[in-house]
């Protein structure tokens, strides 16, 4: 009886288990839903934002500009998006795991390496390990684009007063709920937008600026600084959100497995007690039947 009341308990604890995890299923989807609708919303103001941005870089001189300088990459500084929360099955392993090989493989090219964190995960798992210069942590449940702007005006003047050389961006690229896909981007230097030897001159797209393409270059590059990180912003929430929603949808389907088998084994459990009882009772009867 003590090993029935015993799997009786844990089937108990599993099905509890299963309301929680179905609810958080059910909080990520919503979630969800509301960050992936974000994203798709911000995406052609994004994409936009760039051909506009690559048709003024084709007209001035861009190399001029603080922000595009090119120098001896000897520090690197490198911007790590992962989430606040766990439960979100291999996303921030995956964006940890990306961010580590890249930090080896940046000094194993001889430069010195620095961290802005972004996310609490990312935070507390690099705190003891690398140099983390400025975090940001507790702000991805709600955030708009002053968020963007905000990592843009703490990263852009240390560039400018060239405490770093080279500033990369790890993140989650959304593709699906199923395919999350840390990638890496260069910020500073800003690529020379739009300076591609394949674009035709006829094939370019005209705009009539006021005031002039430099003015405009020099006011939109910080925009462009803060569009790119708003936008991994929103990868990265849309991301956290599908990973969790489906890693509580797992848990749940694993919790049902569990209690079936559970039930199986106290009822097999349950049978074999019974058939003791019988075989007691059978027994005794034979016993008085000689006597």
């Amino acid at each position: 009886m003590a090993a029935l009341k015993d799997i009786k308990r844990k089937i108990s604890a599993v099905q509890k288990t299963k309301q929680i995890t179905k609810a958080m299923n059910m909080v990520a989807a919503s979630k969800f839903k509301s960050a992936q609708l974000r994203m798709d919303n911000f995406r052609p103001y994004a994409i936009k934002f760039m051909d506009v941005m690559s048709s003024l870089a084709l007209r001035v001189d861009a190399s001029s500009h603080p922000l595009l300088a090119v120098r001896p990459a000897k520090r690197i500084r490198i911007i790590v998006m992962t989430s606040d929360r766990g439960l979100c099955g291999g996303f921030n392993t995956n964006l940890i795991k990306t961010t580590e090989k890249f930090v080896v493989a940046k000094r194993q090219e001889g430069a010195e390496v620095s961290l802005v964190s972004v996310g609490r995960k990312g935070r507390d798992y690099f705190r003891k390990k690398e140099k983390i210069v400025s975090e940001w942590v507790d702000q991805l449940g709600r955030f708009t684009m002053n968020l963007g702007v905000q990592i843009g005006e703490d990263i852009i003047p240390p560039f400018l007063a060239e405490e770093y050389d080279e500033l990369y961006l790890i993140y989650n690229e959304f593709r699906n709920v199923s395919v999350q896909r840390p990638s890496v981007v260069r910020l500073f230097p800003l690529p020379t937008i739009g300076q591609q030897e394949e674009v035709e001159p006829e094939k370019r797209l005209d705009y009539i600026y006021e005031p002039s393409e430099e003015y405009l270059l020099d006011k939109m590059l910080r925009m462009y600084v803060h569009v790119l990180l708003f936008r991994a912003l929103l990868e990265t929430s849309a991301g956290e959100n599908g990973a969790r929603m489906a890693a509580m949808d797992n848990a749940t389907k694993n919790c049902e497995e569990l209690i079936t088998s559970l039930s199986l084994k106290y009822n097999k459990a349950r049978q074999a007690a019974i058939t003791a009882e019988l075989m007691d009772i059978v027994g005794g009867t034979e016993a008085l039947a000689k006597g």
